[in-house]
């Protein structure tokens, strides 16, 4: 079979044209950042779904009954640099969980979409980016593929690296904002490869997880290619700025530049401040 010909059952919607974006907006970005109340979370049902995997294989809302193992679904894609961040991490609970917990990754739209690597325009482009995805993070679980205009994905909230654990019911049982919180993600999944609730059900530390990921920033847009960087700088000056400064602190581990970048950038802006107010005084 050749699977970059199969389509998802999950039927296109209207809003799909406005999921498929070529270029991050300003509403993208503020929408990443927070969690509406009416979004499902910890309690609610997960409801119908039936993926496509890389390898051929589905992942199905009727599956989770008939395995009866809870899963850990994570979104992602490869010009996320959450997702960059998350990788480690994920393979690392893998290795400890994997055999009690279902792992899942699904490919959603890209994040930062540039020239080389673009906005899927069709569903075998978007499993090719799912196989590349699994590829380049060395993944040793499950790839899936939401269909291209993203209706289980935008059924989430649509927030690019975001993580649900789901039990053998299709409840949600934890949600973590951020796949890159792998601490709070293995306390999770520690209470439910014991077949306990985990004590957070939900987790968001926004700040942590941007300052993990924005050393990232950098190398994940040149791999998106041309115009992801200036896409960036025109969305959210801030974040280039701390992209740019971290780009430099080459010495340390990626993960580790965010907070440097950050009080770099800050006290940039704040000399920049004081100088202008000088000047007028």
């Amino acid at each position: 079979m050749d699977i970059t010909t199969v389509s998802t059952s999950m039927a296109a919607d209207a809003g799909g044209s406005s999921y498929r974006f070529d270029h991050p907006r300003i509403a993208d970005i503020l929408n990443d950042m927070y969690i509406p109340a009416r979004d499902l979370g910890p309690g609610d049902p997960i409801g119908a779904f039936d993926l496509l995997t890389t390898d051929g294989e589905r992942f199905s809302s009727a599956d989770l009954e008939a395995r009866w193992k809870p899963v850990l679904l994570v979104f992602g894609s490869r010009t996320c640099p959450v997702t960059e961040d998350a990788g480690d991490g994920l393979r690392h609970l893998h290795g400890i969980y994997g055999d009690r917990v279902r792992f899942v990754m699904i490919q959603v739209r890209e994040a930062h979409p540039g020239r080389t690597i673009g906005q899927p325009k069709t569903f075998g482009q978007k499993l090719r980016h799912a196989v590349d995805l699994k590829v380049h993070h060395k993944l040793p679980f499950e790839v899936a593929v939401d269909d291209i205009d993203g209706t289980f994905h935008r059924r989430l909230g649509a927030r690019p690296n975001s993580a649900y654990a789901i039990d053998p019911a299709g409840m949600i049982v934890f949600r973590a904002q951020w796949a890159n919180e792998t601490e709070a993600i293995g306390d999770a999944l520690h209470a439910i490869a014991g077949r306990h609730l985990p004590a957070r059900p939900a987790v968001t530390r926004t700040l942590h997880a941007i300052t993990r990921m924005v050393g990232h920033i950098g190398p994940v847009l040149d791999a998106a290619g041309a115009g992801a960087r200036l896409d960036t700088w025109k969305v959210a000056p801030p974040m280039a700025v701390m992209m740019t400064v971290a780009d430099l602190l080459v010495f340390l581990p990626s993960h580790q530049r965010g907070l440097p970048a950050m009080a770099l950038t800050m006290g940039g802006m704040a000399a920049v401040i004081a100088a202008v107010v000088a000047w007028f005084v």
